[in-house]
C-alpha cells in the first residue's frame, strides 16, 4: 500500500475552500524507499528485515492491513536499529489510528538517524494533523534540508507555513514543489488556493486552470476557480464554471448558494429562470433539513426579541445600514440579539457588540447548535442579513428556530425557502404585482425605502468637474462583479456619442477585468486613454473621489445600493436602468425618492440615450451638484428615527400575523 505512494502523493488535493487558519490536506505518508542512512548494528539482520518490509508492503497492497503491520513488527524485531523498519511500522500505525504508537515509531527513526528525510516528513505530517504546528515546522524543515528534491516535503512545508499564517513563504514552498513535479494537479490546486486567499485572483486563475488540465474531474479546483472568476469580476464565467460542481454535488449548499448569487449578476438570465433556481434550492434544502421546532402563535408579553443573523458584522455594506438601526431601537419595545458567524472582526464588530443586548459568537457552532440556541433565546423575529452571499448558513433557517423569519438588506431577492416567511423591501424596488411572484417569501414594504441611510463621512463637495476639466467625467464605483458585458456596451455607446468624455473606474483591481472593460469600450470606438482605473481605497479617499466625477454610471443587472446613496450624498447624479429583477431596481428606488426620475432608463436599451441627454444638460448638472445632498437630507431615506420605528412596526406586525 505505502510503497507505491511516493510517485503520486502530490495528487492528493487540499480540502475545498480551506480557510487560511486551517492547513490544506497534507500529502500521503512516504516510506523509506532508499537504504537507511544509519549504519546497521551487529545484531541487526537488515536483509531479513527488508524482506519482511517488502512482504508487508505487498500485503497492504492486497488490502491486508493488519497482516502488513505484523510484518513490520517482525522487521523491527529482526533489526531494531534499522530506521526503515520503524518508519514503515509508524506509517501503518498512523493509518490504523494509533497516533501515539506512530509517534513512538517516528521518534525511534529520528533517534537512529536525526536527519532522516522520510522520518521527519512522516512525523511532521502527523504533528500537523494533531495541530502541533511548532513541532511540524521543525520536522518538515529538517526533511527539506536533508532532501531538497523532496516534493512531498515541500508541499507539506507549504501546508505548515500556511497554517502558521505565513502565506508568502508557503507560496514559495509550493512553487518549489511544482518545479520538481510540474504535472501534479493537487499541488497546482494548493497554489491556487494560497494565491486566492492573498487576493491575487489573476495569479490564482492560471494555477487552477492547470490543475483542471491535469485532472478535469477535480471538483474542488473547479469550485475555487469559479470563486476566483467572481473576484476578478466575471459573473457569467463563474456561473458556468460552477455548474458541473453543483450537478455533481447537489447537497453542497455553499456551492449552490454561490451559483444562485451569480445568477443575480450574470447577463442573459430571465427573472423566471432565476426564481426557478432559487425555488429548487429551497425545496432541496428543506427536504434535507426538516423544521424541528414548535412555536406559540402569539408573542410572549414584554419586549419583542429580535435576532440579527450575519457573518458580516464588521466593516461591510450591511453594517452601514444595521448600525443606525441598532442605535435607534426602542429598548423598551425591542430586545436585540446578534448572532455572528464570521471569523473576522474589527472595530465595527466591537461597536455592534456594544449595541447588542445579547451577543452570540456562533462561528464554531454547527447549524443545529445555532438553531437550538436561537430557539432557547426565545427569538420572536429572526432577521437574515446574508441570504446566499459569502458563506451562508441557510440550514439554520430551514430548521425554523424562530416563529417569524425575515430577509432584509443582505440579499436583494428571494432565498427560495418557504420557511423564510418575509422579505423587507419597498414598493419602488419591489412592486407587488411584479415582484411577489418572484419570491417564496411574503413581501413587506417599508413605508418609504428599504434603505435607512447615514453617510459614514461628511466630505465637502467641490465644483462640477466638467467646468474645471473641460469635459464630462463619468464614474463607476460599484464592485467589478456588477460590471457585466451588457452594461459595458451601453457605457461604451454613451462615451462614443460624447466626444472627449472620460470614464473613471474605481474598485476594479483585476488586470484581466480591466482589460475586458477596455476591450468592451474599444468595440464601441472608445480608446483606452479615455479610461482611468483606480484600485480600492480608504473610505475618506473613496468619498473624495466623487469630486472628480460629474455623473455616476450604474451597473446592470445588479444595480448599486450603497454607492448610489454615497454618490447622491456627494452631489453626483446617477444614471441607471431598470430590469426584471429586484436587484436591477435598487438604484432606481433611491433616485425616485430624490426626484431623479429622468435619470432612470426604462430598460438597458435606453440607457445610453438617458446618459447622453443628462450629460448634455450642463446647467442641470451644476444645479444638482448643489441640490442633491440637501434633497437627500430632506428625504425619508435619511430620517433614521422614522425608519427604525417603521422597521419595528413591521417586526411587530409580522409576529402578530398581520404584516403585508
Amino acid at each position: 500500500m505505502f510503497k507505491n505512494l511516493l510517485h503520486r502523493i502530490l495528487s492528493t488535493p487540499a480540502a475545498a475552500a480551506t480557510p487560511a487558519s486551517v492547513p490544506a490536506q497534507a500529502p500521503a505518508p512516504v516510506p523509506a524507499s532508499v537504504p537507511a542512512p544509519a549504519p546497521a548494528q551487529p545484531d541487526d539482520d537488515v536483509a531479513a528485515a527488508d524482506a519482511l518490509i517488502d512482504a508487508g508492503n505487498a500485503l497492504e497492497d492486497a488490502g491486508q492491513l493488519a497482516a502488513g503491520e505484523a510484518r513490520y513488527r517482525d522487521a523491527v524485531a529482526r533489526a531494531p536499529n534499522h530506521p526503515r523498519a520503524h518508519l514503515n511500522l509508524g506509517i501503518a500505525l498512523a493509518a490504523a489510528g494509533d497516533e501515539d504508537g506512530a509517534i513512538a515509531a517516528y521518534e525511534r527513526v529520528l533517534a537512529l538517524a536525526p536527519a532522516h528525510p522520510f522520518g521527519n516528513y512522516n512525523y511532521a505530517r502527523l504533528a500537523l494533523v494533531r495541530g502541533d504546528l511548532a513541532r511540524a515546522r521543525v520536522l518538515i524543515d529538517a526533511a527539506v534540508r536533508a532532501k531538497p528534491d523532496f516534493p512531498q516535503a515541500l508541499v507539506m512545508q507549504s501546508n505548515v507555513l500556511d497554517a502558521l499564517g505565513e502565506p508568502v513563504p508557503a507560496i514559495v514552498a509550493i512553487e518549489a514543489a511544482l518545479r520538481l513535479c510540474p504535472d501534479d494537479a493537487g499541488a497546482w490546486y494548493n497554489l491556487g488556493g494560497l494565491l486566492h486567499r492573498q487576493a491575487r485572483p489573476d495569479n490564482a486563475e492560471p494555477a487552477l486552470r492547470r490543475a483542471l488540465e491535469l485532472d478535469p474531474a477535480h471538483l474542488e479546483a473547479r469550485a475555487l476557480l469559479a470563486r476566483v472568476q467572481r473576484d476578478q469580476g466575471f459573473a457569467a464565467q463563474a456561473l458556468a464554471t460552477m455548474q458541473p460542481v453543483v450537478e455533481a454535488r447537489p447537497q453542497s449548499w455553499l456551492d449552490r448558494s454561490f451559483e444562485l448569487l451569480m445568477t443575480l449578476f450574470a447577463d442573459g438570465l430571465s427573472a423566471d429562470e432565476i426564481f426557478r433556481r432559487h425555488v429548487r434550492f429551497g425545496a432541496d434544502l428543506e427536504q434535507a433539513v426538516p423544521a424541528r421546532f414548535q412555536h406559540s402563535p402569539s408573542p410572549a408579553p414584554g419586549r419583542l426579541r429580535i435576532g440579527y443573523f450575519s457573518r458580516d458584522l464588521l466593516l461591510h455594506p450591511v453594517t452601514f445600514f444595521l448600525i443606525p438601526v441598532l442605535e435607534g431601537h426602542d429598548r423598551q419595545q425591542v430586545e436585540v440579539f446578534c448572532y455572528s458567524f464570521g471569523a473576522a472582526a474589527d472595530g465595527i464588530t466591537e461597536r455592534i457588540r456594544a449595541l447588542s443586548d445579547h451577543w452570540r459568537d456562533v462561528v464554531h457552532n454547527s447549524e443545529t447548535e445555532i438553531a437550538d440556541l436561537i430557539h432557547a433565546d426565545g427569538i420572536d423575529v429572526l432577521v437574515d442579513l446574508v441570504g446566499h452571499t459569502g458563506t451562508p448558513r441557510l440550514g439554520v433557517f430551514a430548521q425554523k428556530p424562530a416563529p417569524v423569519q425575515v430577509s432584509w438588506v443582505g440579499y436583494l431577492g428571494t432565498t427560495g425557502l418557504t420557511r423564510m416567511d418575509y422579505r423587507l423591501c419597498d414598493a419602488r424596488a419591489d412592486p407587488l404585482p411584479l415582484a411577489q411572484a418572484q419570491h417564496t417569501e411574503r413581501l413587506v414594504h417599508l413605508p418609504v425605502s428599504q434603505w435607512g441611510y447615514r453617510p459614514l463621512l461628511v466630505e465637502s463637495i467641490g465644483g462640477a468637474p466638467f467646468e474645471r476639466d473641460g469635459h464630462i467625467t463619468f464614474g463607476s464605483f460599484n464592485a467589478a462583479l456588477k460590471l457585466s458585458d451588457a452594461v459595458l456596451r451601453c457605457w461604451g455607446e454613451a462615451l462614443a456619442r460624447l466626444p472627449g468624455s472620460r470614464l473613471l473606474v474605481a474598485n476594479v483591481n483585476s488586470e484581466r477585468k480591466r482589460a475586458s472593460i477596455r476591450d468592451a469600450l474599444a468595440r464601441q470606438g472608445v480608446s483606452g486613454d479615455r479610461v482611468e482605473f483606480l484600485a480600492r481605497m480608504p473610505l475618506n479617499k473613496y468619498f473624495d473621489l466623487y469630486n472628480r466625477v460629474d455623473i455616476a454610471l450604474d451597473s446592470f443587472p445588479y444595480g448599486g445600493g450603497t454607492t448610489t446613496l454615497d454618490a447622491l450624498w456627494m452631489g453626483v447624479p446617477v444614471a441607471t436602468a431598470v430590469g426584471e429583477t429586484s436587484v436591477s431596481r435598487s438604484a432606481a428606488s433611491v433616485l425616485l425618492e430624490v426626484g431623479l426620475d429622468d435619470w432612470i432608463a426604462p430598460s438597458l436599451h435606453a440607457f445610453a440615450d438617458v446618459v447622453v441627454a443628462r450629460a448634455s444638460d450642463r446647467d442641470a448638472l451644476r444645479r444638482l451638484r448643489r441640490e442633491l445632498r440637501p434633497r437627500l437630507q430632506a428625504s425619508p431615506v435619511t430620517d433614521l428615527p422614522h425608519f427604525v420605528r417603521a422597521l419595528e412596526a413591521a417586526y411587530r406586525a409580522m409576529r402578530n400575523g398581520d404584516a403585508g
